[in-house]
């Protein structure tokens, strides 16, 4: 970070706590349409067109630690599975034999030279290649070269590795855009995996992600834990291109320090400013990742159903040399499940409010427009001449998006500052 970036959100932050209400010209934002959480069809195009076809943090590179070490991975509902090959790159293939279909891996993790198809034994190296066949004899001028497993688009940044069911999706990294830039800060390629851990939710994916958009429910939902030392009403908020966002959120006192962080390690350096303060990005469309420079939690959000989820939370952390994981880290992890407990709390509940006719419409604030943004860009994906127009969010953010290329946006705390 800059310091010309951290003075901007600093003053943002200083213009939020004080304003009297959205700044001059912010628009008033039609409800997102409840039926947009359970329409089968609608939920059709969401897996086709966005989830199938958005880059998505899979695994650490820590998962396959050694040569030939390999790992199933099912979270876009599709077989694939990654391995480390000779030449040390992780590739990700579909866990379909060439042949007749069957899995070529049926653990869970493991490690080997190659896989084979348990089915009729053709096996490949770990670059993905067909080596060897049964009874090569009985097949007519098979050309073992055309018919390697089919690998899909594995990118990284660091130690954190991304993958993309388009052939056709432009480069991580573009893809990304400042998102990048704020996943270098915390120079992924010296972390190691600490913890995951994966909960499952019966609630469409939209209902628990909304939640983390947004710091409005702090007062209601987390008073004994969050609220304690977040003061939600001056969050400054950047809404990026293609749905990326930010929320940096500042402490209620000056000086305040995670007391649960004592003792550990920090990431070299990163900037000390992000002790300072809560700062969270949403990579779109299903991570966010609140900064810590003694370790990052990165949570991803996966569509099971249309009516039930997956939350998985990862932590990366420097490492703290030779011996176990230190005792402090239990309590972090424990603390850390224990708030994210009461996130969940109303999601099944919420699930069924959707359902019901109860419920019609979600109207937003302000403080929310990362919820209009997330689904501003699900239609872009989608293509709006396919939605429904009872299921349509309609275009009112573009004029508050900040471009890469601009020094400053139309909700900057300076320009809101004179209205």
């Amino acid at each position: 970070m800059n310091s010309e970036e951290i003075q901007g959100i600093l003053d943002q932050q200083a213009y939020e706590s004080k304003r009297s209400g959205p700044p001059e010209g912010f628009p008033t934002l039609p409800d997102i349409p409840g039926d947009r959480y359970v329409d089968p069809e609608f939920n059709r195009l969401e897996i086709e067109r966005m989830w199938h076809r958005s880059w998505v943090y899979a695994i650490h590179s820590d998962e396959v630690p050694d040569v030939g070490s390999y790992v199933q991975w099912t979270r876009l509902g599709e077989p694939l599975f990654f391995i480390r090959g000779e030449d040390e790159t992780i590739r990700c293939f579909y866990n379909t034999c060439r042949h007749r279909g069957a899995p070529v891996v049926t653990e869970a993790s493991g490690k080997s030279r190659g896989v084979s198809c348990k089915y009729h034994g053709w096996t490949y190296n770990t670059r993905g290649e067909l080596i060897n066949l049964r009874d090569r004899r009985d097949f007519v001028d098979l050309d073992l070269t055309c018919r390697s497993l089919i690998e899909v688009r594995c990118e990284n940044i660091g130690n954190l590795y991304f993958v993309n069911l388009d052939d056709d999706a432009e480069p991580l990294r573009d893809y990304l855009g400042p998102i990048a830039a704020n996943f270098d800060e915390f120079r992924p390629d010296t972390l190691m995996l600490i913890d995951k851990t994966a909960i499952k939710v019966d609630c469409n994916v939209k209902v628990l992600l909304d939640a983390f958009l947004e710091v409005y429910h702090l007062k209601s939902i987390h008073q004994n834990t969050v609220d304690r030392f977040l003061d939600h009403r001056g969050s400054a908020i950047t809404l990026w291109p293609d749905g990326h966002s930010r929320m940096v959120t500042p402490y209620k006192r000056a000086g305040w320090t995670d007391p649960g962080v004592k003792g550990l390690p920090e990431v070299e350096g990163m900037d000390p400013w992000f002790k300072e303060t809560n700062y969270s990005v949403l990579a779109y469309p299903n991570l966010v990742s609140p900064v810590a420079n003694a370790g990052i939690p990165v949570l991803c959000f996966w569509p099971d159903t249309i009516d039930t989820m997956t939350i998985e939370v990862h932590w990366f952390a420097p490492s703290w040399g030779d011996g176990p994981r230190p005792e402090v880290w239990d309590t972090r992890l424990e603390n850390f499940l224990a708030i994210l407990d009461e996130d969940l709390q109303f999601a099944d509940k919420i699930q069924k409010s959707v359902e019901s006719k109860g419920l019609r419409g979600f109207p937003l604030n302000y403080q929310e427009r990362r919820i209009y943004h997330w689904h501003e860009e699900l239609d872009r994906r989608i293509g709006t001449a396919d939605i429904p127009d009872r299921l349509r969010v309609r275009e009112r953010l573009g004029s508050w998006v900040t471009t890469p290329e601009a020094a400053q946006a139309p909700q900057s705390a300076a320009e809101m500052a004179e209205t």
